[in-house]
């Protein structure tokens, strides 16, 4: 697994959803890749700054504005991760 598709999986592998074969090989290469296992740490914290900043810290589902999900559709949408490399900053 390369640096990019461990970020195409990241939702999946947070929330538990990933087939077992593809969590192994996702966790093979964060044994293998610090900047990736920093990549994720980084991606959980912001989750749940998210649902602090929304008063949802405690499990349920929170309401987002449309407004903001707009915004950050139309800001990245067509566009990668700002790096050359997998979108974790380690080459691969």
């Amino acid at each position: 697994m390369t640096c990019r598709e461990l970020t195409d999986f990241i939702m999946e592998y947070l929330e538990g959803d990933l087939d077992p074969v593809i969590r192994r090989t996702f966790d093979r290469h964060l044994e293998e890749c610090p900047a990736c296992v920093t990549f994720i740490e980084s991606y959980r914290t912001s989750i749940s700054l998210g649902q602090e900043a929304f008063g949802c810290g405690d499990g349920s589902p929170c309401e987002v504005p449309e407004e903001l999900v707009r915004a950050i559709l139309n800001a990245t949408q067509g566009r990668g991760p700002e790096t050359t490399s997998g979108g974790c900053g380690c080459g691969g």
